[in-house]
């Protein structure tokens, strides 16, 4: 059982780095249920959160082992919290300062050939309705390598088609500008004058890409969509995400020779560090051809 005392400290804090940080829904519930589940160990102690010192936090890791990744993000959770508690009471002492950060395993992006792209961006029936939209929403993603957030999020007003670019909002709040291939700009076209009207209904939604009952899209419907194509043209489900679409566009765009600087600036990454994984997968996979065809390999 959680004490008020500990659900006001939670719901304040989660309200702060919302506000100062501009963290996804997503990473603030997980902060949330991280602290809640510490807070709950707390009190089965006679203690609570703001009493919980050095061993409190070691004995609760040791108790209540996870995943390294999810031990990762429980820890960030932490530090968050009673660094700000430090910051705002100078002196109480963080019990978070010498905790061991846990090793993360390095995992690699995963990305489609682009064979495998290309059959899965033409797979949808463009004489349809959906089928526009659907084409023209797989052209826009792997053209531009957006956050699948980011694309069923794009208002019809951040799309500059005279100019080619797009206005996009990225975490954060961050604004960035992206280009737009001309093969993606004709398939968007094509969905703005023989789809979208039809989808709209008359209405004037935000949202550039709607759904059938005239709404913008959401995450979940993009995946099923994607999750679709890829079964009709034979890529395995556990091999397709939307997020794999701009890993593929990542991954293609430095094998073709592409600045990491400008790589970084089109994700919208804020440190090299996050792009530069993305010339290990392009390493891999030299290293891959190479073992297949040199005589030596």
């Amino acid at each position: 059982m959680i004490s008020p005392a500990d659900e006001t400290l939670i719901a304040r804090f989660i309200e702060r780095v919302w506000s100062e940080d501009g963290l996804a829904d997503r990473t603030l519930e997980a902060y949330r249920r991280d602290l809640e589940g510490l807070a709950r160990w707390l009190a089965g102690r006679g203690r609570s959160l703001a009493d919980a010192g050095r061993e409190d936090l070691s004995a609760y890791h040791g108790e209540q082992p996870v995943a390294v990744r999810s031990m990762a993000r429980r820890q960030s959770a932490f530090r968050r919290f009673y660094a700000q508690r430090a910051r705002d009471d100078g002196a109480r002492e963080d019990p978070t300062l010498l905790m061991q950060r846990p090793r993360m395993p390095r995992g690699l992006p995963k990305a489609l050939p682009e064979r495998d792209i290309e059959a899965l961006i033409v797979a949808p029936d463009s004489s349809t309705t959906l089928g526009l939209r659907d084409r023209a929403m797989l052209e826009l993603m792997y053209a531009s390598g957006l956050r699948v957030s980011e694309l069923v999020e794009l208002p019809l007003s951040g799309l500059n088609p005279r100019q080619g670019v797009l206005r996009v909002t990225g975490k954060g709040g961050k604004d960035r500008l992206v280009p737009v291939g001309e093969e993606a700009l004709t398939h968007i076209d094509a969905y703005l004058a023989g789809a979208r009207p039809q989808l709209a209904r008359g209405r004037q939604p935000v949202a550039l890409f709607l759904s059938q009952r005239g709404e913008g899209m959401t995450r979940q419907m993009f995946w099923t969509l994607v999750k679709r194509y890829a079964m009709q043209v034979g890529i395995p489900g556990k091999r397709v995400s939307p997020h794999v679409l701009r890993h593929s566009f990542a991954t293609h765009l430095l094998n073709h020779g592409a600045d990491l600087r400008a790589l970084q600036m089109l994700l919208g990454h804020s440190a090299l560090s996050t792009t530069q994984i993305y010339t290990l997968v392009a390493k891999e996979g030299l290293k891959r051809l190479h073992a297949q065809h040199h005589p030596r390999g």
